[in-house]
């Protein structure tokens, strides 16, 4: 059971922070649909994250073997002789889990790499955003140009896993980390003054 607790303090700075409130329900188990890359640890990361905040999320993904989703069409139903033939039964055998999975998610975390071009994961993106899933893209600062559509249409765009596992955390209990910008980070009604003066 997931109990509210009062954020206060965080970091030493000109004005307090004040109780937050947020609602936690211990009821709903969230959905977390993880597309794109599959060369590094970044689903071990969330997954960790996760469940060291003991987060209510179901982690789900693609398979993540390069090998068995390029063969799985060719094993089960016999091999192609020319690649396009090939790719496509092994695509399409692959979408059977991919779709369902994808519609059956709460959010999908899209991580794009920077080593490879990860067509895939646009492809992924995209139709999470075209059927209404929140979406979060995962990537380097370096690729934010490149991906400057996809990020447009993203809820939030992180640059680690760890910045997924907040998202996630805030989202569903209203935990918030210490600020990215340390002891530089000043509220918005003391940086920029309060957005509506008669509330």
């Amino acid at each position: 059971m997931f109990m509210s607790t009062a954020v206060t303090g965080r970091i030493a700075r000109k004005v307090s922070v004040t109780s937050r409130s947020f609602a936690t329900s211990s009821e709903k188990i969230w959905k977390v649909y993880l597309s794109g890359e599959i060369h590094s640890d970044w689903r071990e990361v969330i997954a960790k994250g996760v469940s060291e905040k003991g987060l209510p999320v179901s982690l789900s993904s693609p398979n993540t073997s390069h090998e068995d989703s390029d063969d799985c069409g060719a094993i089960i139903l016999g091999m192609e002789e020319k690649r396009p033939n090939w790719d496509k039964i092994g695509a399409n055998m692959n979408a059977i889990r991919t779709k369902t999975l994808l519609q059956d998610a709460d959010l999908v975390v899209v991580r794009f790499g920077d080593k490879y071009r990860q067509w895939n994961a646009a492809f992924d993106a995209g139709y999470a955003t075209a059927i209404g899933k929140p979406l979060i893209t995962l990537h380097p600062p370096g690729l934010s140009h490149m991906l400057k559509e996809v990020n447009a249409s993203a809820n939030a765009v992180c640059e680690d896993p760890e910045q997924v596992v907040q998202t996630l955390a805030y989202a569903i209990t209203g935990e918030l980390p210490t600020p990215k910008d340390g002891d530089k980070w000043i509220p918005i009604a003391d940086r920029l003054g309060k957005g509506n003066p008669n509330p």
